[in-house]
Order: structure tokens, then sequence, then C-alpha cells
């Protein structure tokens, strides 16, 4: 069964310099329908204004991701990290027992456009964590290239969650096929772009797929497509 999220029902909200869009629930937007899938609680679409961002705040007990896809995500934590996410990096953070954090953009006169990812860790009191990887448009283009993983196999992100996250770009007649666990669940989100899911479904930029039950996935006729697919554990 294969069930769509349209990009425009998803919350939205407007604080000025952050636009955010929600696929599923999260601050002020609630919707008891879309409280994640499995155990993917958050995929928050944010675009940040120039000179703005984030202040420090803290986290416990989940799994963040953050993947960029124009300009530059400045970030600051209280393990020592202070770093640069760009366009086709991974960063996972491990806030486990507690962690505080800013994000910022510092451009003059250009946006930063990320996903920001939550995903439930493995178990609770974790002793926090960072990593960050890029992934090159190569390692991408017309297959899909596992960045986020348990155990960190071919290259991703280590991630401290039954989950796994992978990550392609597609453009005209670029296919790809992946066999899925019917036993688990997947979950398709499209960041930029238009591609085909299984050879039916067309998905634009914010949709986004629940599979369940199914035993591949299919990716086809892209269009400047930028799209995340994550392997879930069941509730």
């Amino acid at each position: 069964m294969i069930t769509l999220r349209k990009a425009e029902d998803r919350g939205v909200a407007d604080h000025g310099w952050l636009h955010s869009f929600h696929t599923f629930s999260f601050a002020e937007y609630h919707d008891p329908a879309h409280m994640g899938v499995g155990n993917l609680r958050v995929i928050n679409d944010d675009t940040i204004a120039p000179g703005t961002g984030f202040g420090t705040h803290g986290h416990r007990d989940m799994e963040i991701v953050s993947y960029v896809l124009d300009g530059e995500l400045a970030h600051r934590d209280s393990m020592g990290n202070g770093t640069a996410i760009r366009p086709g990096e991974v960063q996972r953070m491990t806030a486990g027992t507690g962690v505080r954090h800013s994000e910022f953009n510092h451009a003059d006169g250009r946006a930063t456009h990320f996903l920001q990812i939550w995903l439930l860790p493995s178990r609770p009191g974790l002793p926090p964590g960072y990593e960050q990887k890029a992934f090159g448009e190569s390692a991408k283009r017309g297959r899909l290239a596992l960045v986020a993983a348990p155990d960190g196999r071919e290259g991703a992100v280590t991630l401290n969650a039954d989950a796994s996250i992978r990550a392609g770009l597609f453009d005209g007649d670029e296919r790809a096929e992946l066999a899925l666990d019917p036993a688990r669940l997947a979950y398709v989100h499209v960041a930029t772009g238009e591609v085909r899911l299984n050879d039916t479904h067309v998905l634009k930029a914010g949709d986004g797929a629940t599979l369940d039950g199914e035993a591949r996935l299919v990716l086809s006729d892209g269009h400047g497509a930028d799209v995340l697919v994550f392997d879930l554990a069941r509730p």
C-alpha cells in the first residue's frame, strides 16, 4: 500500500526569518493523523533568511539529521563542534542525554534551505554525538546512495536508530530500484523537483509517500529531483 502526503497538506509556520513546512506534527502544528511514520518523527522543510538563525537551544533523546539543499548552515554545539553544513553534506547529531546547539545563516543576501529530520533513537540516554560527511553529486546521480545507517556502512554517517536514509538525484531516463522488506516501513520525501514513484505516482517537491507492505521501490522520470528514502522500524 502506498499512501501519499501532498506538499500542500503539510503544516506551515512563517516566523519572518524562518519559513517552515512540517510533514508531521511539530510545535504549534498538530495533526493526530500525521504524527510520523514508524520511528521517523520530523521532516521540516526550512528556509532561513540571510543573517538569521536558531539561537542556542536544547535537545535530548533524538537522532537529528540535517540535509542542506541550498546555501550554508553554520552549526555550533555544547560538544565543542563548530562547523558549516553545505549542499550535499549530511550531519547527524545524537542528542542523547542532552545537547545544546545553534544553527545560523551567515550569508549576505542568500537564504539557506535545508531539511531537519528527527528519528527516535535505538534507546534513551545515549552519549551525545556528532558526525558530518559529504556526498557529492556523482555519488547520488541516478542512484540511491546510503547516507545514514546504524552501522555506518558504505561510508554513511552512523545513525543510532533502527532506520537508514538514502539520497538520490534524478533527471530524464535515470532510474533506481530498491528492494524493500515488507515487514518494515519506507518513506519517500521529494526535497526538490519531480519524480515518478513505482511507475505510477508523480511526486513533486515537498510531497511524500509511505510504503507499507511493499517489496520494491522504483524512482524514475525525474526533473531536477533530489529525493530521500527512509527505511524504518514499525512502532
